[in-house]
């Protein structure tokens, strides 16, 4: 039974008290609805009177019902006296006004202390449609500016957070999508309701739902996690990218026992950062490698032994096989004429991996046939790609022997080996199936080497010629 029942300070709150059937009463059913919210909740009749006060209300004041129901306004015990009068006039304001009226003032609590709350009061409507009272929900001020955060941090994230921001339900499905992640899917953000991340990204799904499976049995990682990702666009066909993801567990706060609901995951697209990165590290990788076989090859007696060890250093992380052909005729010029013959000058082994050997004694030439990517680089004098294609493993593997380089190469990339204004013959840098083909920066690490082989050929002609 409620405390303004059990006090006498109103003659009705609902329906009939429980019967001989032993089904609850509105009595009953309304006191355990008002001491079950959340929000502590105190009402007045007509006249000023307390008549309701529920638990919340107790816990927040420290007043219980039995010290509230029947008092006359807060005056005297919940408000100082200065202030009572105005306090009084506000709530009961809301008898007159339309609406909601939402106010700020002081309580004062049992033990003497005061709290700061935020009221919301509206009038009680009588039978015959006249004010009978008010009812006032109340809390305090800091647990309401929380809840205000919470919701406007939402509202903000949703809708101009600079992070994509996802709610993945535990069936690991997007169940809100905010402006920013549904431009980086390529889809609206009505469209990518419920449906598998596999329909959204192309690859980079298992490494995502793994992550989301660990979140909700194990809890948040202790830092962000970089995944590469694929994207589905219509438009702009497959894209490679890189996103910065942290993910939060989300559980009802409602429940006795956390309960998950799902997971929180924002993300932000670092690609171009990442690439940045890995390009710089890149970068300090081969000039270091360019510093080392300087000094090594400059400790080689024989010209043609520091080719090869500038060929050694920079096969390593570059690419999986090399080989150098030098010209059979005399080195050629800008404005020479006729068929260009290359022979085999070096090569790294076709089985196990191990330093260059020198071969090519014979001076036989290689049966390169017309068009060969190495012929076309001594004729443009200029780097020259080349690659397989995709295409089955026996075609690829034809493709490489018919070119006289190992059966294992899928790409290719030429440098001409050129010094004092001639050209002296190519260097050949090859690729397996495993690794990506050669890029621009790939072609210009590869003539930087060049240059380092070219010079140690034309010291060893220098050297030995009459």
């Amino acid at each position: 039974m409620s405390a303004s029942r059990r006090s006498g300070a109103t003659d009705e709150l609902g329906p009939d008290e429980p019967g001989a059937s032993g089904e609850p009463g509105g009595s009953d059913l309304l006191a355990a609805l008002l001491d079950g919210m959340d929000a502590a909740l105190c009402a007045f009749d007509a006249a000023g009177v307390v008549t309701h006060w529920n638990r919340e209300a107790e816990r927040i004041l420290g007043w219980s019902a039995k010290d509230a129901v029947g008092r006359h306004g807060f005056a005297g015990w919940a408000v100082r006296t200065a202030d009572a009068e105005e306090v009084q006039a506000r709530l009961l304001s809301a008898m007159r006004a339309p609406g909601r009226q939402v106010h700020e003032f002081a309580l004062l609590t049992k033990d003497g202390g005061r709290v700061l709350v935020r009221t919301q009061s509206a009038a009680v409507r009588g039978a015959d449609g006249e004010p009978a009272g008010v009812y006032c929900a109340f809390s305090e001020v800091h647990a309401q500016i929380d809840l205000e955060r919470s919701i406007a941090l939402s509202e903000a994230l949703f809708e101009d957070a600079e992070w994509g921001v996802v709610l993945v339900d535990a069936d690991l499905r997007p169940a809100v999508v905010n402006a920013h992640a549904s431009r980086a899917f390529g889809i609206g953000r009505a469209s990518a309701l419920g449906r598998p991340l596999g329909e959204l990204l192309a690859q980079g799904v298992e490494e995502l739902e793994a992550a989301l499976t660990h979140v909700l049995a194990e809890g948040a990682p202790p830092a962000p996690a970089e995944v590469w990702v694929t994207l589905r666009s219509p438009a702009e066909g497959e894209q490679r990218r890189c996103w910065r993801n942290a993910f939060l567990p989300l559980a009802s706060p409602l429940a006795e026992e956390p309960v998950p609901l799902g997971v929180g995951w924002l993300f932000t697209d670092v690609t171009e950062a990442k690439r940045g990165e890995q390009e710089a590290a890149l970068l300090r990788f081969r000039t270091k490698q360019l510093h080392r076989a300087a000094r090594a090859a400059a400790e080689c007696e024989d010209p043609l032994e520091a080719a090869t060890v500038h060929l050694d250093y920079a096969l390593a992380g570059f690419a999986d096989h090399a080989l150098i052909d030098r010209l059979a005729d005399a080195p050629r010029t800008p404005d020479a004429a006729g068929a260009v013959r290359l022979v085999r000058l070096a090569a790294t082994p076709a089985g196990a991996p191990g330093p260059s050997v020198l071969t090519g004694a014979a001076g036989l030439p290689v049966r390169y046939e017309p068009g060969h990517p190495a012929l076309s680089c001594v004729e443009r004098t200029g780097c020259v790609r080349a690659e397989a294609g995709s295409v089955p493993p026996e075609l690829a593997r034809e493709w490489a022997l018919r070119r006289q380089w190992p059966g294992d190469a899928v790409h290719a990339l030429c440098a001409v080996l050129r010094s004092r204004g001639r050209t002296l013959g190519v260097v050949t840098f090859l690729r397996g199936a495993a690794r990506t083909p050669f890029e621009r920066s790939d072609a210009s690490y590869a003539e930087d080497v060049a240059l380092r082989i070219a010079a140690a050929l034309d010291l060893a002609r220098a050297t030995r010629e009459p």
